[in-house]
C-alpha cells in the first residue's frame, strides 16, 4: 500500500475543502501527464523486482482471514515509512486507499493501481472529506481499505483519526499491522522510510483487530486513536522479535 492518509482530525468529515488555485494544473500540461505515467511505470517494475526477491515471516494472518468469513472488510492501518513492504505483499487484494490530488499523488495511484489496489482521490490539506466519503461508499460495496495513518506529511509515529473515523462511519474493524525488513535503506524523508534490500527477510505482524463504536464522540475517537497508535508500536517490538528468530 503506498498511500492512503490519516487526516488530521474528525472535522474533515464534515468541513469541505475548496480546490486550491492551481492544483491540479498539471493535469494541461502533457509533458507532466507522461512524466507521471513514465514514472509509475518505472516504480511498479521497481517495485515488483524488489518485491518478489523478499522473504516474509508472517504472524496473525489469521486476523485477516476472520474477518473476510464474517462478512467484513478490513481497516488496514500502518505506519507511512513502511508503503513499499506492504505494497508488495498485499497486492491483488482490491484495497482502497487516498492518493492526493497533485502530480505525485498521480504517478503514485499509476504504482498501485497497477498492483490490484483502487484509490480515493483527496488528502489530508486537499479534497481529505471527499476522499474518505468515498471510501465510506466503497466499503459498503465490500471493499477493503487501507490507511498510512501518519501520512501524508506526518508527525511520523503520531496516528491520525482518519481510519479511526472510518470504523465508526462504516461498522469495519480497524486492523493494524507492522512491517519490520532485516536488511534495508533508510530515506532520508520525515517518515524515514524504509526500503528493503533484495533478498531481505520481512516481518509481517498482524494485530487483532478492534472495532469503533458508531456512537463514539470525540473522546472516543481521541481513545482509540491512541489505542491504535500504542498497537502499532507493539506490533513493531513484535516485528523485530519475530526476525531475530
Amino acid at each position: 500500500m503506498v498511500a492512503g492518509h490519516g487526516t488530521t482530525g474528525c472535522e474533515c468529515v464534515v468541513k469541505s475543502t475548496p480546490r486550491a488555485p492551481g492544483q491540479a494544473e498539471w493535469r494541461s500540461s502533457p509533458t507532466r501527464r507522461l512524466q507521471a505515467t513514465l514514472i509509475s511505470l518505472a516504480g511498479h517494475r521497481l517495485v515488483a523486482w524488489l518485491g518478489a526477491t523478499l522473504r516474509y515471516k508472517t504472524e496473525g494472518l489469521e486476523h485477516l482471514d476472520a474477518i473476510a468469513r464474517s462478512g467484513r472488510q478490513p481497516i488496514m492501518a500502518f505506519w507511512h515509512g513502511r508503503i513499499l513492504a506492504a505494497t508488495y505483499f498485499f497486492r491483488r487484494r482490491g484495497i482502497v486507499v487516498i492518493t492526493s490530488e497533485n502530480f505525485d499523488g498521480e504517478w503514485i495511484a499509476g504504482i498501485i493501481e497497477r498492483f490490484g489496489y483502487e484509490t480515493s482521490r483527496g488528502s489530508t490539506s486537499r479534497g481529505g472529506t471527499k476522499a474518505l466519503l468515498q471510501l465510506t461508499r466503497d466499503m459498503a460495496a465490500g471493499k477493503p481499505a487501507g490507511f498510512t495513518v501518519d501520512g501524508p506529511r506526518g508527525p511520523a509515529r503520531i496516528a491520525q483519526p482518519g481510519a479511526v473515523w472510518l470504523a465508526k462511519a462504516t461498522s469495519n474493524p480497524v486492523l493494524p499491522f507492522h512491517l519490520e525488513a532485516d536488511r534495508y535503506w533508510t530515506l532520508d524523508s520525515w517518515d524515514r522510510t524504509q526500503i528493503p534490500k533484495p533478498f531481505a527477510t520481512v516481518a509481517l505482524v498482524i494485530g487483532e483487530p478492534f472495532d469503533v463504536p458508531h456512537d463514539a464522540d470525540d473522546e472516543g475517537i481521541e481513545a482509540a486513536r491512541v489505542e491504535l497508535e500504542n498497537r502499532l508500536q507493539v506490533l513493531e517490538q513484535r516485528a523485530l522479535t519475530l526476525l531475530r528468530r
